[in-house]
């Protein structure tokens, strides 16, 4: 009983998962942190587009 406890403690197996877990994660929770940290940013420029586009007339004729 007592070998069969320590080959379970000393196993590995799944320690691969648990380590991409973690990391897709960190990723993801990098990437939530990026887009809420630009996000204002990148809405005041898309006004500042939109309004220069609306501003913009173009002719019907040839």
């Amino acid at each position: 009983m007592l070998n069969t406890l320590i080959n379970f403690a000393k196993s590995e197996d799944g320690a691969v998962t648990v380590d991409w877990v973690v990391l897709t994660a960190a990723i993801v929770g990098f990437g939530l942190a990026v887009i809420l940290l630009l996000r204002p940013k990148v809405q005041s420029k898309t006004v500042a587009i939109g309004s220069v586009i609306d501003g913009v007339s173009i002719g019907s004729t040839f």
